[in-house]
């Protein structure tokens, strides 16, 4: 039973949601992103089985919403930008010590629901054969929560606002109706839309890429995300999930 007449935060962001009267579900969260960042922050708590125990106390414990409720939706956001570097921190760590155990790319790659190349693109240590020494790999600050933002634009059928960030070559290119067209050919192959799965981060020469895995009713696609170092939209891919 829905009837809600005191004010209610969502869960996720920390934003007043609107009063609620008669039968339904209570809502939670504002719409399909805040939804969906809920979703993983619960996947990577209980599902994440590339992280031990004692990291996750250490990552996980702290509720992002707790700190909106006392200081407001801005200190939630702080508090959850905090804990999503802290968990991408756990996470090389836990590919690190699984990779020292002697496992391969691909049964990383299968935990983490994409292709073994992707997930060496993020979490590798690839040596310069010219050097002899780590290659480093420095992706774009605040990307992956851009990508998100993309692809959330889309999945609500927000076309223009999905370009906000494109560069100049790409607003030429994609237009708010080669988006939508896009989008519709992607769910009459697959179905409804029903949820994100973790973003990988890998640089591609002097360009950010975020692969987002898109789950539907009846199959599974890629988001994907390219930016440059001026943080402009250059790519933006619908494709099928690798089999």
């Amino acid at each position: 039973m829905a009837n809600v007449t005191g004010s209610v935060s969502c869960a996720a962001c920390g934003r007043e949601l609107p009063i609620q009267q008669g039968r339904g579900r209570r809502r939670r969260y504002c719409d399909a992103r805040c939804r969906d960042v809920a979703r993983r922050a619960r996947a990577r708590t209980v599902n994440n089985s590339l992280t031990d125990d004692g990291r996750h106390d250490y990552v996980y414990g702290v509720a992002a919403d707790d700190a909106a409720g006392q200081a407001g939706p801005l200190a939630g956001l702080a508090a959850a930008r905090e804990q999503s570097a802290a968990a991408a921190a756990a996470l090389q760590a836990a590919v690190d010590r699984t990779r020292a155990a002697g496992h391969s790319w691909r049964e990383i790659g299968d935990v983490l629901q994409t292709t073994r190349q992707a997930a060496f693109q993020r979490f590798g240590r690839p040596i310069d054969p010219r050097t002899n020494k780590p290659m480093t790999r420095q992706a774009l600050p605040g990307a992956e929560d851009k990508a998100i933002e993309i692809l959330g634009c889309i999945i609500e059928g927000r076309w223009e606002d999905a370009r906000a960030d494109f560069g100049e070559k790409m607003l030429e290119a994609v237009s708010a109706d080669r988006i939508a067209l896009a989008w519709a050919q992607t769910v009459a192959h697959v179905g409804s839309y029903e949820r994100m799965g973790e973003p990988l981060v890998f640089q591609a020469d002097e360009a950010t890429v975020i692969e987002i895995p898109l789950f539907f009713e009846a199959g599974d696609s890629i988001g994907q995300v390219t930016f440059d170092r001026e943080s402009q939209v250059i790519g933006l891919f619908l494709r099928p999930a690798p089999s």
